[in-house]
């Protein structure tokens, strides 16, 4: 990974982007931040080039998992990006983290200035010419959310769940969600699949599992797979070596093969669309 911050090309707002996938859950804790940082990296890693979006206002952790220091600055044209080179690919971040002085001082907005702010991050932010831009949410249906649509509305969404029936009822919430704005819903990945043990690599099921599977079934929606619990997936994030652990890395392996199927879908929903 390439600490050295690069300049992207200088085009204000979303125009420039080919395709904005939002990761959507009613509930929290289920790995959101987590599966738009390895999905970014995997992107970028296969030659793309990448932009991520925190749009947790109240409890931004992207940036630390993706590995980018500093503060953004400002052009003309608006704020700039952070930037590093990935693999042939290139991530660029964007996170209330970049902005404020005190990393542990409470967010404490009200809606309109939740919303006010992530319509500056879509739109008064240069972020170039990009394959695709992730968008991380908080847990909920609320201002975040709405905001997100409101300034995007061919956002094409994944949807996160856990395994147990409570959190699958959280995220049947946000199906609805997606449905009343309009979201292009790709599927459903089901997390905190089972622990994968650090020494023996044996998956030993916690939370049961087939949550997720059954709720795509049960909303006729596309299951994209099941991540475990990999303690060293937390580790190689924390260091910012996870590229280069990525094939000891279990549950990489794992969202290896979801983006093989949401770059499957994305290219299926085109050529429907084309063909329309």
């Amino acid at each position: 990974m390439n600490d050295n911050n690069e300049t992207t090309e200088v085009f204000s707002g979303t125009s420039s982007v080919k395709r904005i996938i939002g990761v959507f859950s009613g509930k929290g804790g289920v790995g959101k931040s987590t599966t738009v940082a390895v999905i970014a990296f995997n992107l970028a890693q296969r030659g793309f080039s990448v932009g991520v979006l925190d749009a947790d206002l109240c409890g931004p952790s992207l940036s630390k998992m993706i590995g980018l220091k500093g503060n953004i600055h400002s052009c003309d044209q608006g704020w700039v990006p952070l930037t590093q080179s990935v693999g042939a690919g290139r991530i660029s971040a964007v996170s209330l983290s970049y902005l404020v002085e005190n990393q542990d001082q409470a967010v404490i907005w009200r809606g309109p200035k939740k919303t006010a702010m992530i319509k500056q991050f879509l739109e008064d932010v240069c972020w170039g010419s990009l394959d695709y831009l992730i968008i991380d949410t908080p847990p909920g249906t609320s201002d975040e959310h709405m905001a997100v649509m409101e300034c995007v509305p061919n956002c094409s969404v994944i949807l996160t769940t856990s395994p147990q029936a409570l959190a699958a009822a959280d995220v049947l919430r946000q199906v609805s969600f997606c449905k009343t704005t309009g979201a292009n819903i790709l599927g459903i990945i089901e997390t905190l699949s089972g622990f994968v043990c650090p020494n023996c690599s044996d998956c030993s099921l916690l939370f049961n599992q087939g949550g997720g599977q059954r709720l795509a079934e049960h909303c006729k929606l596309k299951f994209l797979g099941s991540v475990p619990i990999d303690p060293n997936l937390s580790i190689y994030l924390d260091s910012g070596t996870l590229l280069e652990n990525k094939d000891t890395c279990v549950s990489y392996q794992s969202y290896s093969e979801i983006v093989d199927k949401v770059l499957d879908t994305l290219e299926a929903n085109s050529s429907i669309r084309n063909a329309g």
